[in-house]
C-alpha cells in the first residue's frame, strides 16, 4: 500500500524567495519519489542528461539553465550506495559550475551514517567523510531525513535541516485501531526516534536489549518495558538484513505482546530480508519510499507510506526562507 498525496503544495509567492526560482532534478536512485515531490510541488524535473561512458564513468549534462537558480538535487544514497553517491558528486559539481545560486541536496537516505564514531582503533568515520565530498561537491544545504545517528547532522559546515517521519507513522498508527500501545526502541540508541511516535500517539516505550558477537552478529535481545497483551510497535531508522527485527519480534511475543509490528523509514531490504520478515511472527512492516523497493518484495508484509509530502514541504520552506522546524512543533 502506497501512501497517497494530498493536494499539492502552494507557493505564498516566487517573490518570497532571495534565491530566484526553484528547480528540482532527480538523481536516477529513487525516481519514483523525485516524480512524487515534483508532483506536489507543481514543479516539473529537469533532466541531468545522466549518461555512462563505456568503461561505466558517470557524464552528466543538465538540459536547462541553472543560473541564479535556487536547486534541489533528489538523490538517497541507497543500494548501490556508490554508484549513486558519485552520481550525486557529479551533479553537484555540474550545477556549481553551472552558476546555480544556491544548491540543495535533498537525501532522503544518508549512507554510510553507522559510521558516526570509532568504535575500533584505525577505523574510519565514513559518515563524516561523505560529509566532506558532499560540501567539496558543491552542496550549499542538505535536507536529510531520519539520520541513523543525529550527531551526523553537525558533520556538516552548510546549513543542514533533519526532518523526522514520526508523524506520518503516528497517523497511520492511529487509522489502525489499536489497543494497549506500547513504543518499542530496539535499543537505547534509538530511544529518542522511538520517543516521537510515542508522544504522538500517547502510548508508554519500551527498550530492547541486544548483545552482538564478535562478528557483529546479534547474540541476545531482551526487552523491558510492559509489553505483555499490548500491541507492540517497533520504531527504526533502517531495516537492512531483518535479522534483528525478527528476533525482537520473537522476544515480544515471548514476553506476551499481542500484536507486533515494525515501522522503519528506510526499506533498504538486503538478500532475503523480505523472506525473513515473512517467517517472522510480525503482523505488519510500515516503511516509507525514502529508497525504492523492487516490485518483487512488495505486498505483505509491507506497507509502504510516502515521504513525498513532508520532503515537499520542508522544501518550499527553504526555498521560500521560512521556518522548516515549525513542520514537527
Amino acid at each position: 500500500m502506497i501512501g497517497r498525496l494530498t493536494t499539492a503544495v502552494e507557493f505564498t509567492g516566487e517573490e518570497a524567495s532571495p534565491w530566484g526560482a526553484l528547480k528540482l532534478i532527480g538523481g536516477s536512485a529513487n525516481p519514483a519519489l523525485s516524480s512524487l515531490i515534483s508532483e506536489k510541488l507543481d514543479v516539473a524535473l529537469t533532466d541531468p542528461r545522466l549518461r555512462r561512458f563505456p568503461d561505466g564513468e558517470i557524464n552528466v549534462k543538465i538540459e536547462d539553465s541553472m543560473r541564479g537558480h535556487d536547486v534541489f538535487v533528489i538523490q538517497p544514497t541507497s543500494p548501490p550506495v556508490n554508484e549513486h553517491l558519485f552520481e550525486l558528486f557529479i551533479i553537484l559539481d555540474a550545477l556549481r559550475r553551472a552558476s546555480a545560486g544556491r544548491v540543495t541536496a535533498v537525501i532522503p537516505y544518508y549512507g554510510y551514517a553507522r559510521k558516526e564514531r570509532k568504535t575500533q582503533p584505525r577505523e574510519p568515520i565514513s559518515a563524516k567523510l561523505v560529509a566532506n565530498f558532499l560540501t567539496l561537491a558543491g552542496a550549499d544545504r542538505l535536507l536529510l531525513l531520519d539520520l541513523h545517528a543525529e550527531a551526523i547532522e553537525g558533520f556538516f559546515d552548510v546549513p543542514t535541516d533533519h526532518l523526522s517521519p514520526h508523524r506520518i507513522f503516528a497517523e497511520y498508527l492511529k487509522s489502525l485501531n489499536l489497543h494497549h500501545i506500547t513504543i518499542v526502541a530496539p535499543d537505547a540508541g534509538g530511544g529518542r526516534r522511538a520517543e516521537a511516535v510515542a508522544n504522538d500517539i500517547n502510548a508508554p516505550i519500551a527498550f530492547g536489549y541486544k548483545r552482538r558477537t564478535g562478528d557483529g552478529e546479534v547474540d541476545t535481545i531482551a526487552v523491558s518495558g510492559d509489553v505483555k497483551g499490548r500491541d507492540c510497535v517497533v520504531v527504526e531508522d533502517i531495516i537492512t538484513t531483518g535479522g534483528t527485527i525478527a528476533k525482537l519480534a520473537t522476544a515480544l511475543r515471548t514476553q506476551g505482546a499481542n500484536k507486533v509490528l515494525v515501522a522503519a523509514t528506510h526499506p533498504v531490504l538486503t538478500g532475503n530480508a523480505v523472506e525473513r520478515l515473512k517467517n517472522a511472527d510480525i503482523d505488519q512492516v510500515i516503511v516509507t519510499d525514502s529508497v525504492p523497493i523492487p516490485p518483487e518484495k512488495l505486498g505483505p508484509p509491507l506497507t509502504v507510506l510516502s515521504v513525498a509530502p513532508l520532503l515537499a514541504e520542508a522544501i518550499i520552506r527553504v526555498h521560500e526562507n521560512r521556518s522548516v522546524s515549525e513542520l514537527f512543533r
